[in-house]
């Protein structure tokens, strides 16, 4: 299992693994932008090589400015974070819950960080008839049982969405319990704007609900670490009071900012592209008889077709120059689900190409 550190992306380790070159591989584990960096942020970052001599804006200024115009809220509703990674830790360090909600399977950073925190951890199960999903009923009776609820929108690694109706209905419930819901919206750019299900327009309603973001998979800049999270402003200002001074790079800013300033044309081609590729990537592997989830996202919940186990396909895989990743360990999947990213349309087919090929092989 290649997940050492709980996520996909490890070229390192699948290198001593397998013994392929890291830049030789085909990473299917990490959910980035096939199109990579705009033009404008890569420019952007080679022109600014030499502002590394100077420290960055604690108070992101700049970032926070052309965030907040283009998400039409107040810039004290924001706090930019080292990744969408470290606005999750400063919430549960600013709002200190003592028991957190999770709705498996879900990302694991949830259950990791407030177990790093010592915060006891609750949870519900999605259902399988339901995409993974669960219940409203039973996510409603779990945010009456804790201080604070994660939940994925998409939820990795299904993709799905809850509709903006059930959103509605947990962030009232959250509201009536004195309980903090936390939307993490890390995926939603890689849905169209009219299909976003999403409580951005209503914060000032919800007082208790915050929503996490990122910039680095949309855009490609993953090892700049840049993210941000909205919610009522107590709330932010309990969040930075525990935020590192300078933790977000100056770089990462500045890449931010070229980012917000891109034109529609990145926005629409990475759109389009992700739309049809991943019904490629479902149509080819359910002719193989793996089962997909009908994600939103640019990643793919795939059950493979018996008797394969997902460590045994990441190994075949691996040793081809293609990398997955396994959800064996997430509750609630079994053995043979893996997660795999939308790439380019070359990427895809090479991946549809290798998987039938390990299948067939061993037939």
């Amino acid at each position: 299992m290649l997940e050492k550190y709980g996520h996909g992306g490890d070229l390192e380790s699948a290198a001593k693994a397998y013994g392929v070159k890291e830049s030789a591989f085909l990473d299917f584990s990490a959910n980035i932008n096939p199109f990579g960096p705009p033009r404008q942020v890569l420019e952007q970052l080679e022109q600014a090589l030499s502002s590394i001599i100077r420290y960055p804006d604690p108070g992101h200024r700049q970032f926070k400015s052309l965030l907040a115009r283009k998400l039409g809220v107040e810039e004290d509703h924001i706090c930019v974070g080292n990744g969408a990674a470290e606005c999750m830790s400063l919430i549960l360090l600013g709002l200190q819950p003592q028991k957190v909600g999770i709705i498996e399977p879900c990302f694991s950073e949830y259950r990791q960080l407030s177990e790093q925190f010592d915060i006891e951890v609750h949870s519900v199960r999605g259902r399988r008839d339901q995409d993974w999903k669960a219940a409203v009923e039973d996510i409603e009776e779990l945010i009456q049982r804790v201080d604070l609820l994660f939940i994925g929108q998409p939820n990795n690694p299904n993709g799905v969405q809850y509709s903006l109706q059930e959103l509605h209905k947990l962030a009232d419930t959250a509201e009536q319990s004195r309980t903090y819901l936390v939307v993490d919206e890390a995926f939603i750019d890689f849905i169209p704007e009219q299909r976003q299900a999403s409580l951005l327009a209503e914060l000032e309603k919800y007082t208790r609900t915050l929503l996490v973001r990122s910039m680095t998979k949309f855009y490609a800049i993953p090892g700049l670490r840049l993210g941000y999270a909205l919610a009522h402003p107590d709330v932010i200002r309990s969040m930075q009071r525990k935020q590192v001074t300078w933790s977000v790079n100056g770089l990462a800013l500045l890449a931010g900012e070229a980012a917000l300033a891109c034109d529609e044309e990145f926005e629409e081609s990475t759109l389009e592209l992700i739309t049809k590729e991943r019904e490629v990537l479902v149509r080819g592997l359910r002719k193989l008889g793996c089962e997909v989830s009908p994600g939103e996202a640019n990643f793919l919940l795939v059950n493979l077709p018996e008797p394969w186990r997902a460590i045994d396909m990441q190994r075949e895989l691996g040793r081809r120059g293609i990398l997955i990743r396994s959800c064996a360990m997430y509750p609630g999947l079994g053995q043979g689900h893996i997660r795999i990213a939308v790439k380019g349309p070359e990427a895809n087919r090479t991946f549809l190409s290798k998987i039938q090929l390990v299948i067939d092989s061993f037939e």
